[in-house]
């Protein structure tokens, strides 16, 4: 009888130990399985970055000056306006006038006066 109680707390030593084996077992997997996941997501991310990159290089020469006259005139057909489409943008400027200063009351008068209705005379 004596014997008894001590099978049974040799059995739940034994369970307990085996349990608490197997949760280690189980953790160190997972660490081990996280691991291989961050090295693959690293490996990854400098995959993404040498793409960035690269694209960010491509960027930087489709937006040069000559790639965009390029494009212009060969693919969109764009090409120098004539000098009748050229609008003048207001009267030049006198010499020795300042220019870049505040305006004045008469040339902020102008400027906010309605433009004239098109075939009128202002």
């Amino acid at each position: 009888m004596k014997s008894r109680p001590f099978l049974v707390v040799w059995a739940l030593a034994v369970a307990g130990a085996t349990s608490a084996f197997t949760v280690s077992l189980a953790l160190r997997m997972r660490s081990i399985e996280l691991g291989y996941d961050l090295g693959r997501a690293q490996t990854h991310l400098g995959r993404l970055r040498e793409v960035k990159r690269v694209l960010e290089l491509e960027l930087a020469s489709q937006e040069t000056p000559e790639r965009i006259d390029l494009i212009a005139r060969t693919v969109l057909g764009m090409g120098e306006p004539s000098p009748d489409r050229i609008l003048p943008a207001g009267p030049r400027p006198e010499v020795g006038e300042e220019t870049g200063g505040p305006p004045d009351e008469a040339e902020l008068a102008r400027a906010t006066a309605p433009a004239p209705a098109k075939g009128t005379l202002p």
